[in-house]
């Protein structure tokens, strides 16, 4: 017992020692850094210059940062809005505020090119009556919105830099440059505090995020979106993830959190999509999606047996076929499974997603090989360009005051209170009128569950919630 004592005592002088000794015999006086005196420790007798040859690292985000923050920019937005962001989350805007009310409201963006062009998020901006965009330096200037994309969450705005400004665009990096473990740093404005910095390593790669598209009753899904576990809290939204040599990967507008702020879960756009979406919004005001006009779901153990399908079947479960759309008319029908598009195998429905963002334009034809009670096909497809949200006003969704994601968010709510679902993977909205009423049939879905949740579209009363 005695000598455990004394090892502990023994500890207790060794971690003094290397927190306040400077060499042999001398302190680290009140105020003095304690990395300045450790860089002039000694180690087996030599001087150990600086820091950053004890930790590389340490010197590199060091300059990652003094090179890139000042292309980060923080954006001050008036609005009149309701409802929150995506996924739920409440920024940039947390002062509620509805109809012709003003809120005010915040968030991040990045420096794109040499004409005065900034990219943030969609919903950083949506609504806007005015933005004043805030430099590094202190310097602002006013703002006006080129275009937006609600489907992919991007907007690009533009100011007239003020004068004697150092105007520096940010590089984006090489789509496909990511691996899972690599590290990534976010650069933004978390609750205001412009200019913050955080790291983290990328989580995940390939998710599919719901994204709202207007008021068209469409539900759709971002591809190939970013999981990381970096720091992204309200006031983030719009800023860069970047890569350790200073290039954009993404731009951050998404959280999993229960609470509003991080949880270790977040999502940016990929760099494979801003580099399509921004220079169409800047050159034409808009980006034309590939459209198939079907959903489903992925295959999974839930989904095989309730529809009497070969264990570990892999692919696309087709639950419902657009009358008229380019699926359909090329005689794709409910119930088909779907195995691969143009030979290259597709087991799940980001997979499907992602193909036809990336390898697909409107006006192109592609295979789809399916199963059909059990025996194999092929549909030759042609197609479209996704509708845009003022089609098919038939369907009510004309008069929702409640937005596509505000009702997801409210679904949610709905079935983790009530204690019906805990855990929500997936969830869709589709706009529709019962008993006159336009409302979102919101569905939620887990490994296990399906929850159906009808949100009145015009107040956000949950009206009807079953989970089995």
């Amino acid at each position: 017992m005695r000598n455990r004592k004394n090892i502990a005592f023994g500890t207790a002088i060794l971690v003094l020692a290397l927190a306040f000794g400077v060499g042999a015999n001398q302190w680290v006086e009140p105020g003095e850094s304690w990395a300045a005196a450790l860089q002039q420790t000694l180690v087996n007798d030599t001087a150990v210059a600086n820091l950053a040859e004890i930790d590389p690292t340490q010197e590199l985000l060091a300059n990652l940062y003094q090179q890139a923050a000042p292309s980060v920019v923080n954006i001050q937005v008036t609005a009149t809005m309701e409802g929150q962001a995506q996924g739920g989350l409440p920024f940039p805007f947390g002062n509620g505020g509805s109809g012709d009310v003003p809120v005010q409201g915040q968030g991040s963006g990045f420096i794109y090119d040499n004409d005065g062009h900034i990219v943030t998020n969609n919903h950083v901006v949506e609504n806007a009556t005015s933005l004043t965009v805030y430099f590094s330096n202190g310097m602002w200037s006013d703002a006006e919105v080129v275009a937006t994309d609600p489907s992919a969450d991007l907007a690009v705005i533009k100011v007239t830099p003020p004068e004697g400004m150092t105007w520096q665009p940010l590089t984006l990096a090489p789509a496909n440059g990511l691996r899972v473990g690599y590290t990534v740093v976010a650069l933004g404005s978390p609750f205001g505090l412009q200019e913050t910095m955080t790291t983290g390593i990328v989580s995940a790669l390939g998710r599919s995020v719901p994204t709202d598209s207007g008021t068209s009753g469409s539900s759709y899904s971002l591809p190939d979106v970013i999981q990381t576990d970096t720091a992204i809290n309200p006031g983030n939204s719009g800023g860069p993830l970047l890569n350790l040599a200073g290039e954009v990967v993404g731009v951050n507008f998404a959280i999993n959190t229960t609470s509003g702020s991080n949880s270790g879960v977040g999502f940016a756009i990929p760099v494979s999509v801003i580099e399509k979406i921004v220079p169409a919004l800047i050159a034409d005001g808009g980006y034309q999606y590939s459209y198939l006009g079907i959903a489903g779901t992925s295959v999974n153990a839930r989904v095989a047996d309730e529809f009497k399908l070969d264990a570990n079947t892999l692919g696309i479960y087709v639950a419902q076929v657009v009358a008229n759309g380019p699926a359909g008319d090329a005689g794709v029908q409910e119930g088909d499974i779907i195995t691969a598009v143009n030979d290259q195998a597709i087991t799940d429905f980001d997979q499907l997603i992602s193909y036809l963002f990336n390898a697909t334009t409107p006006g192109q034809t592609i295979t789809l090989h399916l199963l059909r009670d059990g025996k194999e096909t092929t549909a030759d497809i042609t197609v479209e360009a996704r509708p845009s949200p003022t089609v098919a006003q038939e369907d009510g969704a004309s008069q929702m005051d409640v937005s596509l994601s505000e009702a997801i968010r409210i679904a949610v709510e709905a079935v983790r209170e009530a204690g019906l679902m805990d855990n929500v993977e997936g969830a869709s909205a589709k706009a529709n009128v019962t008993d006159g009423r336009a409302v979102w049939v919101v569905t939620l879905t887990n490994s296990s569950q399906t929850g159906t949740v009808v949100v009145d579209g015009t107040t956000g009363e949950v009206l009807e919630l079953n989970v089995g």
